[in-house]
């Protein structure tokens, strides 16, 4: 009874993984070798990893990230000039820290959606807070917020954020308002935030594609300075993807693999 009383009290304090690791550590046969300060300590240390299980849930909720992609799955097999060392570089933190962007440029197919959710995936589950955004869905987000008054809500959020995401920059023209809340966003997150952008659009394109040319100086000026710039380029990895399933249906060969999809 008063073991019952004890997991009961630890839920009401919401000591969640101390209550659970509580009942199934008293059912180990290996309990009665520990120490009580031993059992304790256990206990403390499985409150902070079910505390940390918790927290990076709540973060790749958050981020909602297109796919579950991670960096490890990175395909380099495909020709298209993606370089292992920079992103050996952005497998560590430092690039987050630092408030560094990072520039996916390429043409549609060629996995640029996919490595940015694997750094968002990686920024997530090093304790990082994430936020994938396309682009268009981005511009509906903003002018929508403008009608219920919480504008200045949103580019706080999206301020606050840790990365940033936006996938599938400049596909059409942005309008003036467009325009200017990109610059917020940009001006935001300045040296205070790191962002990866993907496009179809050159970065030698971006400047007359934004189109009023001093809006254009201070997006640009911001987002280049410093940053990571991944140049993609070859054939859709979709055709490839799909030529290479066709040939293994034709073969009766079941083997599986990755796919890098994005729009």
């Amino acid at each position: 009874m008063l073991n019952e009383q004890t997991i009961t009290t630890l839920n009401t304090l919401k000591l969640f993984g101390m209550a659970r690791a509580f009942e199934e550590r008293l059912n180990s046969s290996k309990q009665a070798e520990l120490s009580h300060a031993d059992f304790v300590g256990l206990l403390v240390q499985d409150e902070k990893t079910y505390r940390d299980n918790q927290r990076l849930k709540r973060l790749l909720r958050n981020a909602e990230l297109r796919q579950p992609a991670a960096l490890e799955d990175i395909d380099y097999r495909h020709s298209r000039g993606l370089s292992k060392q920079v992103m050996l570089e952005l497998g560590s933190t430092r690039w987050i820290d630092a408030h560094r962007n990072v520039l996916i440029i390429g043409p549609a197919g060629i996995g640029k959606s996919y490595i940015a959710c694997a750094l968002g995936n990686f920024a997530a589950r090093t304790g990082y807070t994430v936020l994938y955004l396309r682009a268009p869905r981005l511009s509906e987000t903003l002018q929508q917020s403008r009608g219920d008054g919480s504008h200045l809500k949103t580019l706080t959020r999206l301020a606050k954020t840790q990365l940033l995401i936006i996938d599938d920059l400049l596909l059409t023209p942005p309008t003036d308002w467009e325009r200017r809340d990109l610059l917020e966003i940009v001006e935001d997150r300045y040296q205070s935030g790191a962002t990866v952008i993907t496009s179809q659009c050159p970065i030698s394109d971006w400047h007359p594609n934004i189109g009023d040319p001093t809006l254009a100086d201070a997006i640009c000026d911001r987002l280049l300075h410093n940053a990571y710039k991944i140049e993609l380029r070859g054939d859709s990895m979709r055709k490839n993807q799909g030529e290479s399933t066709n040939m293994a249906a034709n073969q009766k060969n079941t083997k599986g693999g990755n796919l890098e999809d994005d729009v």
